[in-house]
């Protein structure tokens, strides 16, 4: 595999598993929250959070899909990662702070938005590169 990383040794071959893992973690995450904010907790900013959640879970399988057809996988493979950790960090605020009224955290809400922004944004630059790369 041509790129800037060897995914068939060390730790990297798990990688894709592990996001592949959290990825479904995250997606079950966002349904539950869903649930909750349609039948324990009337709550808007809940509802946000389950559908970022399950949106960036979805986004992250994807990117993983696209990584291994790319020249810099674990490029591909480290944006998924932080749209996964950005997603998770914003959207356990969220739930932490509605489920149990504890605002101790609320700094991290825009921190994972900001960091999800980034993510977009890396998934961007590396598809323009591999546009260009492949012209």
């Amino acid at each position: 595999m041509a790129g800037s990383c060897d995914t068939t040794k060390g730790a990297l071959t798990s990688a894709p598993f592990l996001i592949l893992a959290w990825a479904g973690l995250a997606g079950a995450a966002g349904v539950a929250l869903a649930a909750a904010a349609t039948h324990k907790v009337d709550s808007p900013a809940l509802a946000t959070a389950a559908t970022m959640l399950s949106v960036h879970a979805a986004a992250a399988v994807g990117i993983v899909a696209v990584a291994f057809r790319t020249a810099r996988p674990c490029f591909w493979l480290g944006a998924a990662l932080l749209m996964l950790a950005a997603a998770s960090i914003f959207s356990g605020e969220i739930a932490f702070h509605m489920l149990t009224g504890n605002a101790s955290f609320q700094m991290l809400a825009p921190t994972g938005g900001t960091l999800m922004i980034v993510s977009w944004l890396i998934v961007a630059v590396l598809a323009i590169a591999d546009a260009r790369r492949q012209s």
